[in-house]
């Protein structure tokens, strides 16, 4: 299912876009969960990243989409946006926000579909699934990829990139079946290692950036044969 979100003051042109919506689920046989928002700041109080595709008008009275779109960019670098717009100069802003495209008011259901099944197709070349961090600060969508390892501490789980480190309740397992087994690795009962990031092996350890993390000697055999299949497949 696809989570679309509308942001849209004007009662008429939020029903277009809705039925619109539906005509083109009807047809392609795509189901869209929709849900409306009346203008920005509806949208952007307590936002998290769970939206696919966010169809937003440029000219709003409490908070105009550009502001609406910046906000929203903060929080979620993934999400699709479209701007509906009746004035065409306003696309080339839309490059500051990352926007795929514009649709110009009134708006034809021929170019509106166009978009929704240029969107999709952006959506089906992320095979990569985000990971939903939740904790009491907020919800950060992270991609996998930009993981370095993730750290079980009693009850909570830490996962480590780069730059943040994010914790929150749960159990290393739960992380586990929302990974991609394919380059991530639980090298012992308290650490998974995303194997791209594995920079070399010491002894036990396996060196992920400027950490050292224990590989269990009953797991150091295979993890040893998994990085070095996945550093095989990656080379071909």
């Amino acid at each position: 299912m696809v989570q679309v979100a509308i942001v849209e003051d004007d009662f008429v042109t939020q029903e277009l876009l809705r039925g619109y919506l539906r005509r083109y689920g009807t047809e392609y046989k795509e189901t869209f969960e929709i849900f409306v928002f009346y203008d920005g700041q509806e949208i952007i109080k307590n936002y998290r990243p769970v939206f696919d595709i966010i169809l937003l008008d440029v000219k709003m009275e409490s908070m105009d989409g550009f502001t609406t779109a910046k906000h929203i960019r903060a929080i979620d670098n993934d999400v699709i946006m479209i701007f509906i717009t009746n004035m065409g100069q306003y696309a080339i802003k839309g490059y500051e926000v990352d926007a795929l495209s514009y649709l110009l008011k009134p708006v034809p259901y021929f170019a509106f579909s166009q978009e929704i099944k240029r969107s999709l197709q952006r959506l089906q070349k992320r095979k990569i699934n985000r990971l939903i961090i939740s904790n009491e600060y907020g919800v950060v969508r992270l991609d996998p990829m930009d993981i370095l390892y993730i750290e079980r501490d009693r009850h909570r789980v830490s996962v480590h990139t780069g730059t943040h480190t994010y914790s929150m309740v749960g159990t290393i397992k739960e992380i586990q079946k929302k990974l991609d087994g394919d380059h991530f690795f639980r090298c012992n009962s308290g650490y998974i290692v995303n194997m791209f990031h594995v920079t070399g092996i010491q002894d036990n350890f396996a060196l992920v950036e400027n950490h050292k993390l224990q590989i269990s000697r009953p797991k150091k055999k295979a993890f040893l044969k998994t990085l070095t299949d996945y550093f095989g497949r990656i080379a071909q």
